[in-house]
């Protein structure tokens, strides 16, 4: 009797296909990886403190009398932490000026930063996804309008403001700014409407819902990142402004920037109101931004990425 005996074929891989494990790495290259995480980190560390430097030494000296600011810098307080009060605080909350100011404000950011996310909004939605003639080259319109600088626009709008006759009313500053903040609202949502799929528009509209309708409850519902961005980079823009408001705002209008800016005429003598204003300013865009800080790095990418 004969017995074959087939031999085992072994299992052929294409060349670079095997699985292999990771490389083994060297000592050495361990070390210098944690070394080095631990260098950059202390040299973050190092800038971050250095950058704020000037911030907390402006802290610091609204924290203290008029009289300790004229005697000794602020980083005296560190060996003698009661010069600090909130004196300074509380004389600059009672003064109506200033607390009038910090309403006109509020009442220029506000409705500039609505009406630029409602209006972008709708007009991003309309350069997305509704087909009409000359579509691109609107937004080619559109595009060219972000790098047009805000001086080339003051003398032709202060003359048609003093023709309407808002000139140095709160109506005049706000106008100003939405036309302004128009383009960058309808370039950034326009990119993030057109990542939406088509295929959620087209199911809408099947279903029997408007172009309105399809807006509200598709593409409002999904943008939220990019709306919250640019809510955050329009209030920003308008809060901390001082041009425009130097030129259009009158003297019942004036904003928190502008009232502040009048008391720059003796800076070493009244620091004791400059610092107080300055973070009680500040204070506002700080909340807006960490209530809507989830959304920014999202919404600030939308449509880099396809």
């Amino acid at each position: 009797m004969t017995y074959v005996v087939t031999p085992p074929v072994p299992q052929l891989q294409p060349a670079g296909t095997a699985i292999t494990g990771p490389p083994r790495r060297s000592l050495a290259s361990r070390v210098v990886d944690r070394v080095g995480g631990a260098v950059l980190r202390t040299i973050i560390v190092v800038v971050g403190v250095f950058w704020l430097v000037p911030t907390i030494g402006l802290a610091v000296a609204s924290l203290r009398s008029p009289a300790d600011n004229s005697a000794t810098g602020w980083w005296t307080v560190l060996t003698r932490p009661g010069q600090l009060t909130v004196d300074n605080y509380t004389r600059l909350l009672g003064n109506a000026d200033f607390t009038h100011s910090l309403l006109n404000s509020v009442l220029i950011t506000v409705p500039s930063t609505i009406l630029v996310v409602a209006f972008g909004a709708l007009f991003a939605y309309a350069l997305a996804w509704i087909d009409f003639p000359g579509r691109e080259q609107v937004f080619v319109v559109v595009v060219a309008l972000i790098v047009v600088p805000v001086q080339v626009a003051i003398i032709p709008d202060a003359k048609i403001f003093g023709l309407l006759g808002i000139y140095g009313h709160i109506p005049a500053v706000v106008a100003f700014h939405v036309a302004f903040g128009l383009p960058f609202a309808i370039f950034l949502l326009r990119n993030f409407f057109r990542g939406i799929p088509r295929d959620l528009l087209e199911a809408a509209r099947i279903d029997g819902a408007s172009e309105m309708m399809t807006f509200r409850r598709v593409v409002l519902p999904l943008s939220w990142p990019a709306i919250a961005s640019l809510s955050i980079f329009q209030f920003l823009f308008v809060w901390n402004d001082l041009l425009v408001a130097l030129v259009f705002a009158g003297p019942d209008s004036k904003p928190v920037t502008l009232a502040l800016r009048e008391q720059m005429r003796a800076f070493s003598a009244n620091v004791d109101v400059i610092g107080p204003g300055a973070f009680i300013s500040m204070l506002v865009p700080l909340l807006v931004f960490f209530a809507f800080q989830r959304y920014f790095v999202q919404g600030v990418l939308a449509g880099s990425v396809k």
